[in-house]
């Protein structure tokens, strides 16, 4: 299969990867024996040229018969992207990832800096710390966040911290950070090493990045699910509802935004069975 070369987004052709193919599918939750045959019939019908996209669109279609909770989990990476197209529900997602961590947590707020005011996507605290989040969120996955961003952020974080520091004990650490659902440049994350800034993207680092974050923690955002509209997933973003377990646990909002009774046990019934799979 070696010979096979895929087109990915960039334009670039690439070898197909069976290896990655089974890794992405086990680490969504398929078992060994689905992964190995959605891979067989994905490498039966795959032609040099065709796009990595339509390989991850067969594979996702044959999960789904299988299993509708792994093929939420399948296509997580297009469901942060399908948050947009602005970055709040991006920034409220982040929120409660962090909130699972035992922070108080406050989202899109202004807060006083030594010089100037600054707006926090995402400001955390506990007893021993507080924690200045930045979220990039980009609708373009070539999109990538740039050093000019971390000098920025690092810039603002050392102003927030420095109105602040006086009034703790020793012991209180403050961190900045930013999270993005693209990737960062070599020479961000290399700024981001030197100066204490913590940089987090979908694979970056490779312990504790966003994917292994929501995986861990077992939050999906509601664009994962299927039987949803496009048009509905905005209304409920609209109306701060950003992850399945918000929705399993509120039907109210469904009749509210115009869904008939007779679809409000099956999306209930889906958001409640990827709720589940952490």
């Amino acid at each position: 299969m070696e010979d096979i070369l895929l087109r990915k987004k960039s334009g670039e052709l690439a070898p197909f990867n069976s290896e990655k193919l089974i890794s992405s599918l086990l680490r969504s939750g398929a078992s060994q024996d689905d992964a190995y045959f959605i891979l067989n019939i994905v490498k039966s019908s795959i032609v040099t040229g065709m796009s990595t996209h339509k390989v991850y669109q067969l594979a996702y279609k044959l999960l789904k018969k299988r299993s509708e909770r792994v093929a939420g989990r399948y296509r997580l990476k297009k469901a942060i992207f399908d948050l947009g197209p602005t970055g709040y529900p991006f920034e409220s997602f982040v929120g409660e990832l962090i909130k699972l961590e035992g922070y108080t947590v406050e989202t899109g707020v202004v807060l006083e800096g030594r010089c100037v005011k600054h707006e926090v996507d995402v400001h955390a605290q506990n007893n021993t710390k507080t924690i200045f989040v930045e979220c990039k969120f980009h609708n373009d996955q070539k999109k990538k966040s740039d050093v000019k961003v971390s000098l920025y952020v690092k810039s603002r974080f050392e102003d927030l911290k420095a109105k602040r520091i006086a009034n703790v004990d020793d012991k209180h650490s403050f961190e900045g950070w930013i999270i993005t659902n693209t990737r960062f440049t070599s020479d961000a994350t290399q700024f981001g090493l030197c100066s204490g800034l913590k940089l987090i993207s979908w694979d970056y680092p490779n312990n504790g990045n966003l994917r292994d974050l929501i995986d861990l923690s077992g939050f999906h955002p509601i664009t994962t699910m299927h039987s949803i509209t496009k048009k509905e997933k905005i209304k409920l973003l609209d109306h701060k509802i950003v992850l399945c377990r918000q929705l399993a646990k509120n039907t109210e909002i469904l009749i509210k935004i115009g869904i008939a009774d007779r679809r409000i046990v099956r999306i209930i019934e889906e958001a409640s069975t990827i709720t589940k799979s952490n």
